[in-house]
């Protein structure tokens, strides 16, 4: 019995494993990788949190160190807007998946395809996948259909295609071009506080008397949001469209903090602009 680790079970397939994961890892990724090393360079698009390293610097235990941002090489401004539906209920409504599919729908349309619609559960895919498979007739692949290269290269390959995938599409994918030019994410990528990692680190932050919502699942959530929303634009040549269903980017105080973290694309609420947009109405898209 270890007080810094979490333990738990895991079934998977016809097994049940016993798991076992530190609460805190800043104390030994200090100690066996930084402690070790001479001088270290961390380096991704993906490290800040409101315009710093502060999450990031104390999540892996570093104290001081040389820090420097640089300014993207695309220019946002010109090659990507992020769409914002004003009309979308809560997402613990029962509403929200209907509203969603017709969302994606919607915005599918005016891209014709090309794009990613990004989930944060298998539930939700799957009803709003329902809902537009009967509605579109672009080609649709979904995640669990077949292996990740094998959708991954069917996308690419495919005209107008459009991919409903989960978690394991929001990192590490590069597709250049046009075949992608539509990024829809449904939720904010909040941790579920059910999965038993997550449960212990926001019960140690509480227990220290820290706000685990502020200092743990928001930064977290910024990441993973940052992730998901670029996969869009990876060349300079890119353009297209970031869509987040999710109206509490909008209405919630905190909304602030991830659209201070996220690409600076203007922001519409039309979903016409969409269109104006590839068109080439740089100047009335939003």
């Amino acid at each position: 019995d270890d007080p810094g680790f979490v333990f738990f079970l895991e079934m998977r397939g016809r097994g049940v494993f016993l798991r076992g994961a530190p609460i805190d890892v800043s104390a030994i990724v200090r100690d066996l990788l930084f402690g070790r090393m001479r001088a270290t360079v961390l380096t991704s698009a993906t490290l800040a949190v409101d315009g710093s390293f502060d999450y990031v610097k104390s999540r892996l235990g570093i104290g001081s160190a040389d820090e420097i941002r640089l300014t993207s090489e695309f220019d946002y401004r010109t090659q990507a807007i992020l769409y914002l539906p004003k009309r979308m209920p809560d997402p613990r409504s029962p509403q929200f998946i209907a509203q969603a599919g017709r969302e994606v729908i919607d915005i599918l349309t005016r891209t014709r395809g090309r794009a990613f619609v990004l989930f944060t559960s298998y539930h939700n895919l799957r009803q709003v996948h329902q809902l537009a498979a009967a509605q579109l007739d672009y080609p649709i692949l979904v995640q669990g259909t077949a292996p990740r290269s094998s959708l991954l290269r069917d996308f690419k390959a495919t005209p107008h295609a459009v991919l409903f995938a989960t978690s394991s599409f929001w990192q590490g994918v590069d597709v250049v071009g046009e075949a992608l030019s539509c990024v829809i994410i449904d939720k904010l990528p909040f941790a579920s506080p059910g999965d038993p990692i997550t449960s212990a680190r926001i019960d140690a932050i509480s227990a220290r008397g820290g706000s685990a919502f502020g200092e743990y699942q928001i930064p977290l959530a910024i990441l993973a949001l940052q992730q998901g929303l670029g996969r869009l634009i990876r060349h300079r040549q890119d353009r297209g469209v970031l869509a987040v269903l999710d109206p509490r980017l909008r209405t919630m105080g905190y909304g602030r903090r991830f659209l201070a973290s996220l690409p600076p694309a203007p922001v519409t609420h039309d979903i016409d602009a969409i269109e104006r947009f590839f068109d080439g109405d740089l100047e009335g898209h939003v």
